[in-house]
């Protein structure tokens, strides 16, 4: 496939593909007789994972260097496991956080919440108190 079709079917443009190729994330693709990059359909799985090493928050230096432990092939399969686990304790640090992050923010917003039903309830309360008649007071003896 072209570049523009990979672009559309990765979700990458044409220009990070044609960077990730230079920096060594993708195996250089072949060249057609009209020298254009053609690339096999099998380099979507890859840059699907690359995403997704992206999206959870892997330098592209850590990438790289497991890129360059994939194209070396058999026999560094323990140091990229390695790698991997190691970075998946990163993500398991980073989720902690964000659910720490996110009780906080859960807290905020259900003081928020009370805030607003104790207005609410203040205000229900005033407007049946003027829909009452107003009571008189009996005078008191001297």
């Amino acid at each position: 496939m072209k570049i523009g079709e990979l672009a559309r079917r990765s979700g990458l443009t044409a220009h990070t593909i044609r960077y990730y190729e230079r920096i060594g994330l993708l195996p250089y693709a072949d060249r057609d007789r009209s020298s254009q990059r053609d690339y096999d359909a099998s380099i979507l799985t890859w840059i699907e994972f690359l995403g997704r090493l992206k999206t959870t928050g892997m330098p592209i230096r850590e990438m790289l260097r497991y890129a360059a432990l994939r194209e070396q092939g058999a026999g560094t399969e323990p140091e990229r496991r390695a790698q991997l686990e190691r970075h998946r304790e990163q993500v398991r640090a980073r989720i902690a956080e964000l659910n720490a992050c996110l009780l906080v923010l859960d807290t905020k917003i259900a003081g928020y919440a009370d805030a607003e039903n104790r207005i609410e309830d203040y205000d229900a309360h005033q407007r049946s108190r003027r829909n009452q008649p107003a009571r008189t007071r009996q005078a008191r003896a001297r």
